[in-house]
């Protein structure tokens, strides 16, 4: 298998703006999670990981369940039927608009990304029920602006939308420069609106070690966080119980797999005060 070909060998030629010749971050998260949209470079570090550092793995599977937890209660609790998806990833199993739709028909959800290789698989986002919508913006999350500008043709911002920002600020190597952006992200969403977000931490040796690692690939550097900055990202809205926790145990579902009690990733779903 060559190694500018995804691990599907039925994947069409690459386009033009993919550099398969370092690991991305979508594309080895999408290796991790069982996927074959990657490529070599992202095999060997996922590889890597597998063997030494596998509790990266858990964080990448456990992520997957707390989004899943979060958006049904946001859909059968909490009312919402908009979701404004930031650093989407590669579609894989329950992604946000079919956990979405599965609880309510008429979600509409704006997904956001800035990875080609996204871009060109879209098409597998940009699936709905017809009661409801899917779009795609190709942008990135330090130019909110733009992507506000661009949800506003799908979604209504006189209404409540949930903010999903999945492992996706640590991308942003300063804090205050990430809050800055979650802050502009929500000022135009009407109360009531939600964030749901987490990120991974330097909560063992192992995974400040991963992060090391990950950074020397060549890839686009990530930044893991204290539990106290991820918490600190939600300051001025109102959290949901349990608050800012390990993924595994926010509001786990013990029918479901949810992966080991320690993992080093911290998440949890926050409310933008009424009037």
């Amino acid at each position: 298998m060559a190694d500018n070909q995804p691990a599907d060998s039925g994947t069409s030629r690459v386009p033009d703006r993919i550099d398969t010749s370092v690991p991305h971050s979508a594309r080895f998260w999408n290796y991790l999670l069982g996927g074959k949209d990657n490529y070599e470079p992202d095999r060997q570090v996922g590889e890597y990981i597998k063997e030494h550092m596998p509790g990266l793995v858990d964080v990448a599977r456990t992520s997957r369940h707390f989004l899943a937890r979060a958006i049904r209660h946001l859909v059968l609790e909490e009312g919402i039927r908009q979701f404004l998806d930031i650093g989407t990833g590669l579609p894989t199993a329950d992604n946000t608009h079919q956990v979405a739709q599965r609880a309510a028909a008429d979600c509409r959800i704006v997904y956001v990304d800035n990875d080609p290789l996204v871009l060109a698989h879209a098409r597998a986002l940009l699936t709905s029920t017809p009661e409801g919508a899917t779009a795609y913006i190709d942008a990135d999350v330090r130019d909110p602006d733009a992507i506000l500008d661009a949800a506003a043709a799908t979604l209504d911002f006189d209404k409540p939308v949930a903010l999903v920002l999945m492992g996706i600020m640590g991308h942003i190597e300063d804090f205050e420069v990430a809050k800055s952006l979650i802050r502009r992200l929500l000022a135009p969403l009407a109360p009531g609106s939600f964030l749901v977000h987490y990120d991974g931490t330097n909560t063992t040796e192992q995974m400040v070690a991963a992060e090391e690692e990950y950074t020397a690939s060549g890839a686009v550097p990530y930044y893991v966080r204290s539990p106290e900055q991820i918490e600190a990202a939600f300051e001025g809205l109102e959290l949901v119980e349990p608050g800012v926790v390990r993924l595994p145990d926010w509001r786990p579902e013990f029918e479901a797999f949810n992966g080991p009690a320690h993992v080093d990733a911290f998440g949890g779903v926050g409310r933008k005060p009424l009037p």
